[in-house]
Parts: structure tokens; sequence; C-alpha cells
């Protein structure tokens, strides 16, 4: 009885697929112990904050990231009086505030973050964290209407310019693109 040559690719490549699979998982044949494996990829360090590749140049960029964000939707707006009650874009401007108030708080908690990494910022930042804390709730009290929300982030931003400028660590506002502020 003649097999179908169709029958026969299909069984050949079906081998071929199972042997390339088993090899690729195979190995070297021996096993190792779980613990040994788990021993070897624990991580050890003898202080709290380890130091980050880069940190100080981290930092600027994300505090230029939050501070860019900060000023073109936030403080120019709010100086512009757009957040007022029946300002013409109100809530337009109101959205774009909340969005990047959200986006200065998440670079500023990442700067805080790289600042721990460099012993010179580490110290110069550590008294803002409680400011940066401050500006989570501060998004909804924009839209809100609250004048005070946009001053509060300018003051931080301000106070975190100027301790990375005291650490040799000079922040420039670097205003983020809309994929950066959805990003996040």
């Amino acid at each position: 009885m003649p097999v179908p040559i169709r029958r026969l690719i299909v069984a050949l490549t079906l081998s071929c697929a199972l042997l390339a699979g088993a090899t690729a998982c195979g190995g070297d044949g021996t096993t190792r112990d779980t613990a040994a494996v788990a021993a070897t990829a624990t991580p050890t360090s003898s202080s709290s904050i380890e130091k980050q590749k880069l940190a100080k140049t981290r930092f600027v960029a994300n505090a230029g990231l939050a501070a860019g964000a900060t000023y073109q939707w936030i403080v120019k707006p709010w100086k512009a009086g757009k957040f007022k009650k029946g300002a013409k874009g109100r809530t337009l401007a109101l959205a774009k505030a909340g969005l990047a108030g959200t986006f200065a708080y998440n670079r500023l908690k990442a700067a805080s973050r790289n600042a721990q990494g460099d012993p010179t910022l580490s110290r110069a930042v550590a008294p803002l964290t409680a400011g940066i804390d401050g500006l989570k709730n501060l998004p909804s009290k924009l839209r809100k209407g609250d004048d005070s929300a946009a001053s509060s982030f300018d003051d931080v931003i301000t106070k975190v310019k100027g301790a990375g400028k005291s650490a040799g660590a000079e922040v420039k506002d670097q205003v983020p693109s809309a994929s950066q502020l959805q990003a996040g």
C-alpha cells in the first residue's frame, strides 16, 4: 500500500519539530540543586541603599521632566487664570493639569529614588521627600479648582531644583511629549 506524500511531509515536519524542541529544552543533562541555585541568585549588599549607575544623570532627567510638565501645564495656565470658574478652556486646562500633575509626581518619586543612589544627592533631597509625597493628592485638588495646588507644585519643583544644584546636578526644565505624559 503506498503512503500519500502529504502524510509523509506532515510526519517529517512533526518529528523535526519534536527533535528541535527536545534538544532546545534538554540542557546539558545534569541536574542542579534548587537550593544551590537560589543561594547563588540572592544578591547581598553591605548597605541599605545600593549605589546606582548614573544616579545624578537619572535624577536630572526625571526632575527636569517633572519641572517641564509642571511649568507647561500647571504653572503657566494658573498664572494666566485658566483654572478660575468661568474661564475659557478651563475644562481642558484642568484635564491637562491633572495629567501633568500625576506625571510630575511619578517623575519626582523616581528622581527621589535616583537621588538615594548618590550620597551627595541623597543628603540634599532627603528633606524634600515629605513635600513630594504631599503632591499625591494635588491633581484632584486642581480639578476641584484649588488655587493653592498649583503653587504647591511650583514650590516643590523649585526646592528639588535647588537641592540638585547644591549637589552639583543642575536641573533644567524639559517639557515631556504627549506620549511620555500618557506613559507616566
